[in-house]
């Protein structure tokens, strides 16, 4: 089956010179291509180096020369390493990889080489690292190891066996983290360490091989069977740890952009770096400190002369920290400092040395201290190559209210940030999928491109970290187990948006039969009288201050937050067994569901109150709980508005005074304060929710932070979901049947008088316009052809069908 994969990457070059030709971009093009095949047969070896630890920190190089006779049209070939690779032929770039996933799952990279080549020798070359103990937590490993297998015979030259060469590097190691002040949870991995004199400035030069380059051997080494470690796919019986798919992500951005501006040094002539080279002189210790201007997640690359003896320190930071180590507004700089990941650069004294990180790092500041000895040291230039998913936007949004399209813009930012080869919490400081959070990327990544590719990439890795009990991981690929129970109900929602959403019924068939083994572990744990108890491991709903537990429990260890995410999830699990999976599955979910909401209403309803409790012991009271009743219609219809309005009075103008104690939701969790608006008919009330977010803009911030106060992370992209909202609250568009076959259009407007948005469609765009005049409403509305749905207005609903329609409604 190689060759197919062969045969469907021809057919991707033929398809993107047709669509250039019609105008369509590099996602319509992907949008339209089925995923690869998995390669059947493979007869490249995983390599590795003969005698260096496999298991331990370490950075390697590896080369080939060939051959090639007169330049091909196409030269595929497919890598992969353990843990990861950054590609050369003949010097350039080609590309890095692989993207993670754990051993069962092991990604290989599709590169064509043949624009790179040239006739006779070419050399490919490769430096592979393993960051062991320093990993990420979401590097899965088992031991270094490259591989490199040409598509076809014509490619078999650079297959990874014994004729190619290795090397240790030593010049380039992690840096184990220092606490620098920074007590905070990490979960990304280390700074790096490049020590000039003991790195081979020439490991890609072909007619460079000292004594330390060997002949590579076997990654398994210690397999004494000839023609150990040849690579093999998932499903094929191999005494290979890596289970090899291919990757079906396009492949990440590597794009050159600013490095940031000079706000603060000592050194004068220091101010024009780095558009202009500076020279810091003997026995000086100078701090030159950048600003972006906004956050990125990108490859530094420094090069720099001389200065043999002297140390370079890069402090990268989202935002600078004052002597009380508090951020406040992230454009302030004064005597602030920059405090966290770190690399640390010892210069040899040579000329236009070159220091790039093996990772991107997240900054909006980078801190330069230079500290020289005996010789002065020239920074020759810093450049910044832009690493994300190479997302193209499609949606569009403008208003009478310039601080919603700031608000768009950012939270859109914040998501690019957010979405590498998995959707992250947060760039900085964890790097990993989360399912609750991941669930508010995907509808932003619907919402904004209409590309469905990595939102597919995580239902499936969480699908692939359920556990024999039966729940996912609360976040995958990783490799510290962590277990949250609700965000494997989260996660069963999330396959319900994509089954809404995107026209793929196929791919919600294969992921179905998971929902069953995470409704049968909590239908384990709901009590005769309808409610779940406790469950193991951490039940996290929300980062909310409080000193009771949060979510509570009453004295028999049942809760009704809880419960509420389980009605959720029961109410998609019924729509998806009924519409793509088992009657039998459904009538089971049904009658948990009918049970777990008759539980809810007998045991948590407080009538003094006016709203549904946290447990039975109805001691406590939280937005969470009430917004959820109102979303899952456990709340009768007609007290859905009056709960909303009592929790959420203060911020729409009610004058009755806040309920005591009730415990608010965080930037997260507002996500279904939304949904809840919506459901209970209060979406025009929707604007008047935004008022944190309107602070932000006055605090400087660039991308949306993780919680109220002195936040960890400045950028997370659950708090980025009013780019979603403002689309589909307040523009007003919705599928409003599985896979977006039709639609319904329904603005919030608020008091907006002006209102402008384009909404990616299955079947292309969606675009509206709307002016409020004295009372009435113009809109122009533009579907895709073969679109069908509705237009609503106050109640009245209007036929839409594909092409233009313009309406003037009271």
């Amino acid at each position: 089956m190689h060759n197919s994969n062969r045969h469907i990457w021809l057919r991707l070059v033929l398809l993107s010179v047709f669509t250039a030709s019609i105008g369509l971009s590099a996602s319509d093009l992907f949008a339209q291509v089925e995923a690869p095949a998995p390669r059947e047969h493979w007869t490249a070896q995983w390599i590795s180096h003969p005698t260096a630890p496999l298991r331990e920190p370490i950075t390697l190089h590896f080369k080939k020369t060939f051959e090639v006779n007169q330049t091909p049209q196409h030269y595929i070939v497919h890598v992969s390493a353990d843990n990861r690779f950054v590609l050369y032929l003949n010097g350039q770039r080609v590309g890095d990889g692989p993207a993670r996933g754990d051993l069962s799952h092991w990604r290989y990279e599709d590169f064509d080489l043949a624009p790179m080549l040239k006739s006779g020798s070419n050399t490919l070359a490769a430096i592979v690292w393993n960051f062991g103990i320093y990993a990420p937590v979401a590097q899965m490993t088992e031991r270094t190891g490259f591989l490199v297998q040409g598509d076809t015979d014509a490619e078999a030259a650079v297959n990874t066996n014994s004729s190619w060469m290795v090397e240790r590097e030593p010049g380039q190691t992690p840096l184990s983290r220092k606490q620098n002040g920074l007590w905070v949870y990490f979960a990304s991995g280390p700074g790096e360490v490049l020590r000039a004199a003991s790195y081979d400035w020439d490991w890609k030069n072909p007619d460079v091989i000292g004594s330390h380059w060997v002949h590579a051997i076997s990654a398994l080494r210690e397999n004494i069977y000839q023609g150990s470690g040849v690579a093999a796919s998932r499903g094929v019986t191999a005494d290979v740890p890596w289970q090899l798919v291919p990757d079906t992500l396009p492949h990440m951005a590597y794009v050159k952009e600013d490095a940031g501006h000079v706000v603060r040094t000592a050194l004068p002539q220091a101010q024009s770096f780095p558009a202009q080279a500076v020279t810091i002189p003997a026995k000086t210790d100078v701090h030159i400190l950048l600003d972006r201007s906004e956050l990125t997640t990108a490859y530094p690359r420094l090069t720099f002369s001389g200065g043999n003896g002297s140390k370079i320190t890069l402090i990268y930071a989202e935002a600078l920290f004052d002597a009380k180590m508090h951020k406040g507004n992230r454009n302030e700089v004064g005597d602030r400092k920059a405090v966290g990941i770190t690399d640390e650069i010892y210069p040899d004294g040579g000329d236009h040395r070159v220091f790039e990180t093996l990772w991107w790092r997240t900054w909006r500041y980078l801190d330069i201290e230079v500290q020289t000895t005996d010789e002065p040291l020239t920074l020759d230039g810093l450049d910044a190559y832009y690493s994300a998913y190479p997302f193209d936007v499609k949606a569009s949004f403008a208003s009478s209210d310039p601080d919603l399209e700031k608000i768009w813009k950012i939270g859109w930012h914040t998501a690019q940030l957010d979405a590498h080869e998995t959707y992250m919490d947060t760039p900085y400081y964890e790097q990993l999928q989360y399912s609750g959070d991941t669930r508010i990327q995907e509808m932003i990544s619907y919402a904004v491109t209409g590309d469905d590719r990595l939102a597919r990439q995580a239902i499936r890795a969480l699908n692939d970290s359920r556990i024999p009990a039966g729940i996912t991981a609360s976040r995958y690929p990783s490799q510290l187990p962590q277990y949250i129970p609700p965000f494997s109900l989260l996660w069963i929602d999330s396959l319900h948006d994509y089954y809404m959403n995107r026209p793929d019924a196929s791919f919600v068939k294969e992921i179905l039969p998971g929902t069953r083994s995470v409704l049968e572990w909590f239908a384990s744990y709901q009590h005769p009288d309808g409610l779940l108890g406790k469950t193991p491991w951490w039940t996290f709903i929300d980062w909310v201050e409080t000193k009771k537990d949060f979510p509570s429990y009453d004295s028999k260890g049942e809760t009704c937050l809880v419960t509420m995410q389980y009605i959720g999830a029961l109410e998609d699990a019924i729509d998806l067994e009924t519409a793509l999976g088992s009657s039998a599955y459904a009538g089971i979910d049904k009658e948990r569901l009918a049970s777990a909401k008759r539980g809810v209403l007998n045991g948590c309803w407080d009538a003094k109150m006016g709203l549904f409790a946290d447990s039975p012991a109805k001691d406590t009271f939280s937005q969470h709980t009430n917004m959820l009743a109102v979303l899952h219609d456990v709340a009768p219809k007609k007290d859905q508005q009056a709960i909303l309005h009592k929790i959420i009075g203060s911020e729409i103008g009610d004058t009755a005074p806040p309920v005591p104690n009730l415990i608010t939701a965080s930037y997260y969790f507002r996500y279904y304060l939304a949904r809840a608006l919506d459901h209970a008919g209060m979406a025009n009330e929707y604007l008047k929710t935004l008022g944190d977010w309107r602070g932000f803009l006055k605090l400087g911030f660039t991308t949306w932070p993780e919680q109220p106060g002195e936040t960890r992370s400045d950028s997370h992209a659950w708090t980025a979901h009013p780019t979603y909202d403002l689309l589909a609250l307040v523009t007003g568009i919705q599928p409003s049947s599985p896979g977006f076959k039709t639609v319904r259009i329904e603005p919030h407007l608020g008091d907006l008088t002006h209102l402008e948005a384009t909404y990616p469609h299955p079947l292309g765009l969606i675009h509206v316009k709307y002016e409020v005049d004295g009372g009435q409403l113009h809109a122009d509305i533009e579907i895709p052809s073969g679109l069908t749905g509705e237009f609503v207005w106050k109640g009245k609903s209007t036929r839409l069908a594909g092409g233009k329609a313009s309406f003037n409604l009271k």
